[in-house]
């Protein structure tokens, strides 16, 4: 995709929002495949602190994720409508270090259940502003790696929190429960906190009234304080002309737009897809672990630990890895080809265990170790394929006034598969054991093959120019159509379509 203007003249922005430059803060950007946006500058401090600020919400969420989750996705999505991203942001940050007061405090199990539920409504707030915020922060040419990269903050939570857990139970008192609690606050207060020093979402200001406040951050921000930007100057004509200032983002509980309109169906099969396939591609299968660690004659806490840490750290590689990449990188693609392996991955696995089966004590090691290292394939490439895109693909695919209730039923979706995985998985691996995992490998075809026939393409395209995309007659089809966007004499935006 490429930035045209049709006329020599560049647009000016009101002299108001005129700054000075500080050319140590800039960098050069729009040479990349995907970010032709030419001749954009980035203050890259200001932008880098507020992804930093999001980062902090994905840590909280992988440090720990209680059911209150669930609850606390459908409240954020009006908080975040009404007041928003950062004070979203903020009211989770309140709520995670009430619950976690309540919840370290307790002498019974019934304020202990409490204080987990709110600690999670608190979570689900966090993760409903971030990702939200992120999105449209960020420049257009960084949203996919912002965007992807935040997710991945869900293993600097993760990591840390298996071995706090795992250290404090050598501890012979509470604390050994009430430290990994408390320790979670440390990302969510950096968020708290953070949350003053950084600017609202342009786009919500501009769906609320506040063009002007919208125009300035832009050009602050995405212009590097030049108000003839030709990103800003394309920016806010697409936010003028997709942006409703009466949406259904005032209504706090219309969810018609993404269900009754074509255009929202679209979008919303787009975020369903990714909640649901994101969550159970395999993801619940750690738990057959144990048996491959018992082929091994991996038999202690210790070394099982060891495992399992350097299975999440492979992880967290496959999933920076993807982030980095995603502005580079046809998602659709991506989806398609990265599910089918993760679907290779599993059935050697699957093939590997009912060997295992059949040898009974008379274990072949190698193919025990066969059947971890194809688990360990198995999340490189879950995590390089759904990692950065569980954040990216929901948050690009809504429009600003449904963001974040699309993002909170995306919330409620996710949270339920993950209950799925850990409280049904479990059973099913003890009922069936390895033939489990056969109905992933079934399962991850049937997802290659609904992103083939319903995944939409949005990789280098600005969030409004996605409104054009969904308003075709075949949104998949127009998506790998769609060449330039052309900014006209007058300021209006149209595109120009390659036929494919």
């Amino acid at each position: 995709m490429s930035l045209h203007y049709s006329s020599a003249e560049d647009k000016e922005l009101p002299s108001s929002h005129v700054e000075d430059r500080d050319p140590m803060n800039e960098i050069q950007v729009g040479k990349g495949d995907s970010a032709h946006l030419s001749g954009a500058q980035v203050k890259a401090v200001r932008n880098v602190v507020s992804m930093f600020i999001a980062f902090c919400c994905a840590v909280a969420n992988g440090y720990d994720v209680p059911r209150g989750a669930i609850v606390g996705s459908l409240c954020a999505a009006v908080v975040s409508d009404k007041y928003g991203r950062r004070k979203t942001i903020f009211a989770g940050g309140v709520l995670l270090l009430t619950g976690m007061i309540i919840a370290t405090t307790a002498k019974k199990i019934p304020q202990l259940v409490v204080g987990r539920f709110i600690l999670g409504s608190g979570t689900a707030f966090m993760v409903l502003g971030a990702p939200a915020y992120t999105t449209e922060i960020a420049p257009p040419q960084w949203r996919g790696r912002c965007t992807g990269l935040y997710n991945t903050g869900w293993f600097a939570g993760s990591i840390p929190a298996a071995a706090v857990t795992f250290g404090c139970n050598y501890i012979d008192s509470n604390l050994a429960w009430q430290i990994p609690v408390i320790l979670q606050a440390f990302a969510c207060v950096i968020a708290m906190v953070g949350v003053f020093f950084i600017p609202e979402s342009p786009r919500f200001l501009m769906a609320n009234g506040r063009e002007e406040e919208a125009i300035e951050l832009l050009v602050k921000y995405h212009g590097n304080g030049d108000p003839r930007s030709k990103l800003v100057a394309l920016e806010v004509e697409e936010m003028r002309a997709g942006i409703r200032q009466d949406g259904a983002d005032k209504r706090w509980w219309d969810y018609r737009p993404l269900l009754m309109t074509r255009n929202g169906r679209w979008r919303m099969a787009q975020v369903v897809m990714m909640s649901i396939f994101g969550q159970f591609s395999g993801n619940g299968l750690g738990y057959f672990n144990t048996v491959i660690f018992a082929n091994l004659g991996i038999s202690s806490s210790a070394q099982q630990l060891g495992y399992n840490l350097l299975t999440a750290v492979v992880s967290a590689v496959g999933a920076v890895t993807g982030a980095s990449l995603t502005d580079r990188m046809p998602r659709r693609k991506v989806l398609i080809f990265g599910t089918l392996a993760c679907a290779c991955a599993l059935a050697t696995n699957a093939g590997l265990s009912a060997a295992l089966a059949e040898q009974g004590d008379n274990v072949i090691k190698s193919y025990a170790q066969g059947a971890l290292a194809s688990y360990f394939l198995f999340n490189v490439f879950v995590m390089f394929t759904y990692t950065p895109l569980q954040a990216v693909a929901p948050s690009e695919a809504l429009e600003t006034t449904t963001r974040a209730k699309g993002l909170a039923l995306s919330g409620v979706i996710a949270n339920g598969m993950g209950f799925i995985n850990q409280f049904c998985g479990p059973i099913a691996l003890g009922n069936i054991g390895y033939k489990y995992i056969y109905i992933f490998v079934a399962w991850d075809c049937i997802e290659a093959l609904c992103w083939y026939l319903f995944g939409v393409e949005a990789q280098g395209r600005t969030i409004e120019e996605l409104e054009w995309v969904y308003n075709q007659p075949n949104p998949v089809k127009a998506s790998l159509k769609v060449d330039k966007v052309v900014v006209q004499a007058d300021g209006t935006v149209s595109e120009k379509v390659a036929e494919a």
